[in-house]
């Protein structure tokens, strides 16, 4: 796991356990569960019955007579969560391909990029041109510094998963390996295999 992912799982559990626990605050009270069942709550715990309310008319005038700056600085509070939610959701829906990788070699060929489709492509192409496979796709994700290669492969019924996979390193993955210099970045293969039409026996 990346620590980017690891990140945005933390921040998602994080606001997941925030709005569960506001949720059964405001359920429990509006239900009138502590009274029905004879539960106790702890000592100036809000929402205890359905007449409480969040904010109440003292503590409204109490935070009112607090000065000019008190709305102000509540608006702008606001504003920068929203702000900060807008630019991690937009984060989430940027592009997670590293567009060009350096190309490497001896010596580095400084200034030479190789499209990431362009590598997945000619990956694609000669895996579908391996033995009992009938289709090839391929997708490079992640960033130029640190992409990993995702590979479906669909075989014919008479493939074999084991030779399949032999093939696949020592061919297309070695070759790409060669052409651009690129240390082997971790890589996943998925392996299908083709629908047949049932065999007529008569």
């Amino acid at each position: 796991m990346s620590p980017r992912s690891a990140l945005n799982r933390s921040l998602l559990a994080l606001a997941g356990l925030v709005l569960l626990g506001g949720g059964l605050l405001i359920l429990f009270a509006g239900l009138d569960l502590y009274r029905r069942h004879d539960l106790v709550p702890p000592a100036g715990w809000p929402l205890t019955t359905p007449v409480d309310v969040l904010l109440g008319s003292a503590d409204r005038a109490r935070w009112s007579s607090q000065g000019w700056w008190w709305w102000p600085a509540v608006i702008a509070a606001l504003a920068l969560t929203a702000l900060l939610a807008l630019g991690w959701l937009l984060a989430q829906l940027s592009r997670r391909r590293p567009g060009f990788l350096p190309v490497g070699g001896t010596p580095p060929q400084e200034g030479v990029e190789l499209r990431d489709r362009a590598l997945g492509d000619a990956i694609a192409a000669e895996a579908g041109a391996l033995p009992d496979v009938d289709d090839a796709a391929v997708r490079i994700t992640g960033r130029p510094a640190r992409h990993r290669t995702r590979i479906r492969l669909t075989l014919t019924p008479a493939g074999t998963p084991g030779a399949t996979l032999a093939a696949l390193c020592d061919g297309p993955l070695s070759t790409a390996r060669r052409s651009t210099g690129l240390p082997d970045p971790p890589t996943e293969v998925r392996l299908e295999v083709s629908r047949h039409r049932p065999h007529r026996v008569e």
